[in-house]
This record gives structure tokens, C-alpha cells and sequence, in this order.
């Protein structure tokens, strides 16, 4: 073993051309730890909400819409950020996120955002990423703050405990299915433009429920 270790030493104190191998390895040691810990650093100054609505078109659109909702204020005082619905908390979406947001960067230094009239212009353009996105995860943002099987099915009202209990418990649907426009106003959505590019109507499952809650009204 002392062997071993006398080796060991010989190789880290071995100079190379100008300093040796283990002041050179404790030295990539150190700058690692201060690169990974600068990387998460800068990685969760972004995910503040001070940060998202830095911006003035974020804080002008987005923001207000959102500060009339139950996420922004209600009973309980526990509220969604920006990063809650738009980040995922796991570390290698979270970061697979913040590359695929990098490219957002370009509107904001290009300004194609900047008028309120330039967001309206985008607004289904932007909804329709984003709800791409959350059906493709299955809606991982939403599941970051709501459990399903933590959820009361009988403290819910009869519409919202069924597509629960049936759709969203089967996967036939995932939570933005329903709840598009939780957070921020809804595009113009009219049937001549579904048509034209073959997006689902908006209001398919909440008019889907609307129907069955007639039927079993009925039985």
C-alpha cells in the first residue's frame, strides 16, 4: 500500500513543462467546482421571476395577464413564477429547456415583440409552442406543483373530478388539454384557422365534458 502510494505521488509531483501533474490536477479540480458552481448560479438567476419580466415586453403582457389569475394570487398565498410553469425542476430538462429558450433571446435583441401589437401578432404563435411542448412531457410543469395521486377527487366539482379520474388517469389526456388559457388570455382561435392549419379546437375537451355532464344530467 505505501508503495502504491509513493508511486501515486511520484506521478502527481512529476513536473511537467512549466508546473507539476498535481498542481495541475488540483488546479482543474478547483476550476471545475467554480465553473459548476458559476453554471448553476447563472442557470438559477434566469429561473427568477425578477429576471423573466427584466424585459419590458414580458412585464407588459405576460406579466399583467398573469396577476389576474388564482396562480398569481389566491386563498392559500402560494404562487406560480414564471420558470414554475415554463421550466421543469429536474436538472437535465431544466437544462435542456434553457437551450431550446436561448433561441427566444433573438426576438427580445431583434425586437419582434416589443409593441403589445407585435405580441397579440404572436400570441397564438407562442400559445401553440408552449402547448406543443407541455403535450409532449405530458405536462411535467403542471405535475411539479400538482400531484395526481394526491388528489381529492370528491372535494372537486363533477366535471373536473371525472376528466381526473378518466381521461387524465388513462393518459387519454394530459393536463393542457384542459387548461389552456390558465395563465394567460387565449389567441383567436376561430374554426377558419383551425381549419387551415390542422391545430385541435381549444375548447375540444372542456366541450367534450360539457357534453357527457348533459348525458348523465339526463339519466
Amino acid at each position: 500500500m505505501k508503495r502504491f502510494f509513493t508511486r501515486y505521488w511520484r506521478i502527481l509531483s512529476r513536473p511537467s513543462v512549466h508546473f507539476s501533474l498535481g498542481f495541475l490536477t488540483l488546479g482543474g479540480f478547483i476550476a471545475g467546482i467554480i465553473f459548476w458552481g458559476g453554471f448553476n448560479t447563472a442557470m438559477e438567476a434566469t429561473n427568477t421571476e425578477q429576471f423573466c419580466i427584466s424585459c419590458h415586453e414580458m412585464e407588459r403582457n405576460p406579466m399583467q395577464e398573469l396577476k389576474t389569475t388564482i396562480h398569481y394570487s389566491n386563498r392559500s398565498g402560494v404562487r406560480a413564477t414564471c420558470s414554475d410553469c415554463h421550466v421543469p425542476h429536474g436538472w437535465t430538462h431544466k437544462v435542456a429547456r434553457k437551450m431550446e429558450a436561448s433561441k427566444e433571446v433573438w426576438g427580445w435583441v431583434f425586437g419582434s415583440i416589443r409593441t403589445e401589437e407585435q405580441f397579440e401578432a404572436k400570441r397564438r404563435e407562442l400559445a401553440e409552442r408552449e402547448w406543443s411542448r407541455l403535450q409532449a412531457n405530458d405536462s411535467l410543469e403542471c405535475r411539479n406543483c400538482h400531484e395526481f395521486d394526491s388528489m381529492d377527487f370528491t372535494l372537486q366539482g363533477p366535471r373536473a373530478a371525472r376528466a381526473h379520474s378518466t381521461n387524465l388517469a388513462t393518459g387519454e389526456a394530459t393536463c393542457i388539454d384542459c387548461h389552456k388559457g390558465i395563465a394567460h388570455e387565449l389567441p383567436d382561435m376561430s374554426p377558419r384557422i383551425e381549419a387551415a392549419v390542422g391545430t385541435p379546437d381549444i375548447v375540444s375537451w372542456a366541450a367534450h365534458l360539457e357534453l357527457e355532464s348533459g348525458a348523465y344530467a339526463e339519466q
